[in-house]
């Protein structure tokens, strides 16, 4: 088997670095929620946060990655695809757990789920292509 281009290693490593920071914005997402809503009160209540709000979506967004090939080949349609199956699994995939009925509080949680990921996904990654192409 021929060796990797320098090329494939930069883009495999490219995508590991996009990967840390989608999840690090997954997990931001969850500790600011917390902290708007009064519940960040030390590591345990963060940790418990991050297990209950952010877990979900992560576990979800990290099975699909590979099949969507958000990081394979990272182009904004393939972080879009991810992010609108990923979040909406994750939130259902959350309430499930807690046992939480899919009522209005759902319906909200998923809007601002999915706007304030949206937000932070997007602000990351055009930060992170214009770093990379530097």
């Amino acid at each position: 088997m021929a060796e990797p281009t320098s090329f494939s290693r930069s883009q495999r490593a490219f995508g590991r670095v996009l990967a840390r920071g989608d999840g690090a914005c997954i997990v931001l997402f969850s500790l600011l929620g917390q902290a708007f809503h009064g519940a960040l009160n030390g590591l345990g209540a963060a940790l418990i946060g991050v297990l209950h709000n952010a877990v979900p979506i992560l576990a979800v967004w990290f099975l699909l990655a590979p099949f969507v090939r958000t990081y394979a080949h990272p182009t904004w349609r393939n972080l879009l695809t991810t992010w609108i199956l990923a979040v909406p699994a994750g939130v259902w995939l959350r309430y499930m757990a807690l046992g939480k009925p899919f009522d209005q509080g759902f319906l909200a949680f998923l809007l601002v789920t999915l706007g304030v990921t949206l937000a932070f996904l997007l602000a990351w990654r055009g930060l992170a292509y214009l770093l990379w192409r530097r």
